[in-house]
């Protein structure tokens, strides 16, 4: 072994000591705690609402009609929007993703989160002439967002405060 290779591997090495002992994790599923028994409702036939549901179900959480938590999904929301000149055969689009959140303990009927925006966005670059691509490229970054903004919404009911 070299010195610059020694090097980096006792930084790298180092460094993982370092973030572990301070308490870093990285977010992902595994960072997330379980959540309670919960109630969907609202607009449960949507893309995100599905993906939320399929995402909770896949962390051990369930969910029941009856659940002492209530969490209540709005219609999403798809804004596009072009970027640039009208001149361009190929133009920047700004895609966003928004809907709301409101979650409710059944028992008492007080609001931990009482109707909230969550959004999520993205730029794709897409030429308005090769239209077949275009629709393909547009799904695409439509379902990243719906994956994304499930993911924003779980991350919002873990933090919670008293659901855990």
């Amino acid at each position: 072994m070299n010195r610059r290779t020694f090097l980096s591997a006792s930084i790298a090495a180092s460094m993982a000591v370092l973030l572990s002992a301070c308490g870093f994790r990285l977010r992902g599923s595994e960072s997330l705690p379980t959540l309670p028994t919960l109630s969907l409702e609202g607009n449960t036939t949507s893309t995100v609402a599905r993906q939320v549901a399929s995402r909770l179900q896949q962390l051990g959480t369930q969910i029941e009609a009856g659940a002492p938590w209530r969490v209540t999904l709005g219609t999403p929301s798809f804004i596009e929007r072009r970027l640039g000149g009208d001149g361009r055969a190929s133009r920047e689009h700004e895609l966003t993703l928004s809907t709301s959140l409101s979650v409710q303990e059944r028992e008492s009927n007080a609001y931990h989160i009482n109707n909230a925006t969550l959004s999520t966005s993205t730029r794709i670059r897409v030429s308005d002439d090769d239209l077949l691509n275009r629709e393909t490229l547009m799904l695409e970054a439509e379902q990243a967002l719906a994956r994304q903004l499930s993911q924003r919404i779980i991350e919002r009911l873990a933090n919670v405060e008293g659901m855990q």
